[in-house]
């Protein structure tokens, strides 16, 4: 392959990590999970060019508007730094919430998909720049409290609610701006260009995050108090509230060139499409199950590494880092496989990957964590491929006419699966001892939860053999998976008539 072949197919497989749909947002355990890999718009959403001629935006304002479009992303990568999940958990563990909390805090932003039908009725409703700005900046500034938490004079109790209330508010109004950002944007990057420009964007959003995130860690682990919440943990709060300032006067310097009253107002009643479509069904099941199962370790993996490995806040940012680094190095070659076999073979292969990763967190120990380099990799690799399939299936499954309603409930679906399994696994737990000895090794509550998930899991990547791709061959076994992924067998042709139907819908 050329090497303009080369960088155009490394920059499309960049913008496919970008559109993906938002089901995944905090974890360590899921990597490239943040803003910038979770922002774009569908690939064949509307652009400029369906505007018209007089809506159009001048190609000096569009360039200065797609520019300070990646600013804006790298002071956002900032603020996911001062206030992520891993941040969140630190404060949970400063006030020591205990399991059952943990894991419910770190659900919210999965619990609150269910304002998806809400947020895309206010986007059409009130447009997607007022819209965005308001949810955005209102998300980022109600990290306020927490940055006054400890001269506040509140009892533990109440401090605890606080920290329960503000993160459940930022993840509400997250999923509203979040919703309002996408389509903007969907409106604003050109087709031609959609490609280059989040590629560009994402990977200087996430070399920005990755340096915000060592530097959060470091700041942490200097400033750590030996019991309470110290001054390191207000210091990334007020720091997240800054940084709402400066993406909300980066959003503002930007354009819409769909202002309110020119796009179709969306109709609640399609919202009820997708459950009567076979074929969605299948993706919704697919989706209940798998972020099910995710949901019940993902949310505990940042509490672990704190507790049970003793890890610092450097080493785990490290680890992010690495994990994030191979997600974007094999998403290349997981994009040449899915033109080759199509996106459901890649999507049962990776979801029973995937299901060994958690038994890999039984092995580190506070004293020996290179066993965590297996899942560097692992996890890297296979959430990659993993996030580019579940990206292509429910687009080919949803007709353009309702997307927005389809996206939405696959949102909603896996979003409130992955919150109600994470409040169970917090139960789970906080109901067994902090330690216990089986077969003369010891083990800690959460170990439970990894193998739980594990199975989970690989039921959950059995039932993607169900998953259809429409006008493809899908697998229906492991052994016809293993033949699919040869790398001697040719692509089928149903392929090539996949694509053609795909873009007729």
């Amino acid at each position: 392959m050329r090497p303009a072949g080369i960088r155009r197919h490394v920059l499309s497989s960049f913008a496919s990590l970008a559109s993906a749909v938002p089901l995944f947002r905090p974890g360590t355990s899921l990597p490239g999970s943040s803003a910038p890999l979770l922002g774009a718009p569908p690939v064949d959403g509307p652009g400029p060019g369906a505007l018209a001629p007089g809506a159009r935006a001048a190609t000096g304002q569009l360039r200065r508007t797609l520019g300070t479009s990646v600013v804006e992303g790298m002071f956002a990568e900032v603020f996911t730094a001062c206030a992520g999940a891993t941040v969140l958990t630190a404060w949970a563990i400063a006030l020591q919430l205990g399991p059952f909390l943990v894991g419910v805090m770190t659900a919210l932003p999965f619990f609150a998909q269910f304002v998806q039908f809400p947020a895309a009725w206010l986007t059409s409703t009130f447009g997607h720049r007022r819209v965005a700005l308001t949810s955005v900046c209102l998300s980022r500034l109600v990290m306020l409290p927490l940055a006054v938490l400890p001269w506040l004079g509140l009892s533990f109790h109440s401090q605890q609610v606080l920290l329960l209330a503000v993160a459940g508010a930022s993840a509400l109004l997250g999923v509203v701006g979040n919703n309002a950002w996408v389509a903007w944007m969907g409106e604003l990057v050109p087709r031609s260009v959609r490609g280059r420009f989040f590629g560009r964007r994402t990977a200087l959003t996430t070399l920005a995050g990755t340096l915000a995130s060592l530097t959060a860690g470091l700041l942490m682990d200097r400033l750590r108090a030996p019991a309470g919440v110290g001054l390191g943990l207000p210091l990334l709060a007020l720091g997240a509230c800054a940084m709402g300032v400066v993406t909300t006067l980066l959003m503002a310097a930007q354009h819409d060139p769909a202002p309110p009253g020119t796009t179709p107002r969306l109709e609640l009643k399609g919202a009820l499409i997708p459950l009567k479509d076979p074929l969605a069904r299948r993706v919704l099941h697919y989706q209940v199950a798998w972020n099910a199962a995710v949901g019940v370790s993902a949310p505990f993996f940042a509490l672990h590494s704190l507790q049970n490995l003793k890890m610092t806040f450097v080493i785990m940012a490290l680890h992010a880092a690495a994990v994030a680094g191979m997600r974007i190095l094999t998403a290349p070659l997981w994009g040449r496989v899915i033109d080759k076999v199509g996106a459901q073979p890649v999507l049962m292969a990776c979801s029973l990957g995937i299901s060994v990763i958690p038994v890999l967190w039984l092995l580190p120990s506070a004293g020996t964590l290179w066993p965590l380099l297996f899942d560097v990799v692992l996890a890297g690799a296979l959430w990659s491929g993993h996030g580019l399939a579940i990206f292509a299936l429910p687009l080919a499954v949803a007709p353009r006419k309702g997307r927005p309603f389809y996206l939405a409930a696959f949102a909603t679906a896996g979003g409130l699966a992955y919150s109600a399994a994470a409040a169970v696994g917090g139960a789970i737990a906080a109901a067994l001892p902090a330690q216990f000895v089986l077969g003369n090794h010891v083990w800690v509550n959460l170990h439970v939860l990894f193998v739980l998930s594990s199975v989970a899991r690989l039921g959950a990547g059995l039932l993607a053999a169900r998953v259809p791709e429409p006008g493809a061959r899908p697998v229906q076994s492991v052994g016809a998976l293993v033949s699919r992924l040869l790398p001697r067998l040719r692509p089928a042709p149903a392929l090539a008539e996949a694509r053609t139907a795909d873009t007729e819908r």
